[in-house]
């Protein structure tokens, strides 16, 4: 065999081999018995994306459930929307606790996470309505038993994730206040996202946001590179790239020690929604830093912002309670990886070096945060 076609050889029985051998390892690791409550009301389509990267992480590190001890499926073993089969149909149901469900669910279940409330609206769910402004909602937003079941959990001493939006819009004023001061955080109503094209054909951009900007500012939408919308209920902030922006995405930084504590890299880019809260007594452990111009200095200021604000925290005494600042679990991760042990050293397939590589955050942030907060949960649970 000549040597050129052998070592084409070699490497096509190493690629195929190295997931097996990893699989075969992954399946070796002791199973980790927690009972986890998972919320996530924001799932128009059958992917899940909004909580399937935190089952990934859930799988791999090999959770389990403590009766059955399979791991979780991000299909069904969550609460809140569930669309059904077939989605031409647009038929949907719901998996809810009821207040009756409070006494049991806290005392038996040893964590919570809350992903995503925002919920579902017509325009994400029936196709082919009017996009040029916001829609009713079908379900979604934090409610009075949520707030009962989040304040039980952390009266049990058990582990609280909660996660961007589930104090903001279409969570009621009252709720969102409750939370807030079970929280020990302030929201500031100021939400935001980076956008590859702010240019409003892009197929990608909701065109609602140039209606909203029109109606607010009294100006024409002229902006066409890359940006970041910043809005809450009846303003809107336009970052576009150049003119307010020295670099086009936010960024997570994290400290030394936290990077230490959690496993972290010290920065990655961030391409999901964001909300700007003020953490009060809280630990930070990362932040958002937009990286302004002079001019986008002035934008902000004039509207009481700053270019950095936290992006995840933590309840200071117990340490059980974390706040995500962003769309953290939105990534899109193939599940079947979840399988395979050490599957962030196979870095090659996963993600670049690039700093702007979207994919980053996912391998380098959202699962050695992830994975930290509920191993040293179990952990301390198990002793």
């Amino acid at each position: 065999m000549k040597k050129p076609l052998l070592i084409v050889v070699v490497l096509v029985a190493v690629i195929i081999a190295l997931p097996l051998i990893k699989f075969i390892s992954w399946t070796l690791q002791t199973k980790k018995p927690l009972d986890i409550i998972l919320v996530d009301k924001t799932v128009p389509t059958l992917e899940r994306l909004h909580h399937k990267s935190f089952d990934w992480v859930l799988t791999n590190e090999r959770f389990v459930k403590k009766e059955s001890k399979t791991s979780y499926s991000y299909k069904k073993d969550y609460y809140g929307f569930i669309p059904t089969r077939p989605l031409r149909e647009f038929g949907w149901t719901k998996n809810e606790y009821h207040l009756t469900d409070l006494k049991e669910l806290p005392v038996k279940n040893d964590a919570l996470f809350f992903t995503d409330t925002y919920g579902v609206f017509s325009n994400d769910w029936y196709k082919g309505l009017n996009r040029s402004r916001r829609s009713r909602i079908i379900y979604g937003g934090l409610n009075n038993t949520d707030n009962l079941l989040i304040k039980e959990m952390k009266d049990n001493k058990k582990l609280v994730v909660l996660e961007y939006n589930v104090m903001d819009h279409p969570t009621t004023a009252y709720e969102s206040f409750r939370l807030q001061e079970r929280l020990g955080i302030t929201v500031s109503g100021w939400t935001g996202k980076f956008f590859h094209s702010l240019d409003s054909t892009h197929k990608d951009f909701p065109i609602w946001l140039t209606a909203m900007y029109r109606k607010h500012s009294k100006q024409p939408w002229t902006f066409k590179k890359s940006g970041i919308v910043i809005l809450k209920t009846k303003e809107i902030i336009v970052l576009e790239e150049g003119t307010h922006l020295k670099t086009v995405r936010p960024y997570i930084l994290t400290d030394d020690t936290n990077c230490a504590g959690f496993g972290l890299a010290p920065q990655v880019a961030f391409e999901n929604w964001f909300e700007i809260i003020d953490a009060r007594e809280n630990n930070v452990i990362s932040k958002f830093r937009i990286e302004t111009t002079s001019e986008g200095d002035t934008l902000l200021s004039h509207n009481n912002l700053a270019n950095e604000f936290p992006a995840a925290i933590q309840e200071p005494s117990e340490k059980l309670t974390y706040y995500f600042a962003g769309d953290f679990s939105n990534n899109a991760v193939p599940m079947w990886t979840s399988r395979l042990k050490n599957a962030d050293k196979m870095k090659i397939f996963f993600y670049s070096d690039k700093p702007d590589d979207a994919r980053r955050f996912f391998w380098l942030y959202y699962k050695p945060l992830i994975s930290t907060i509920f191993n040293e949960h179990y952990s301390s649970i198990k002793r």
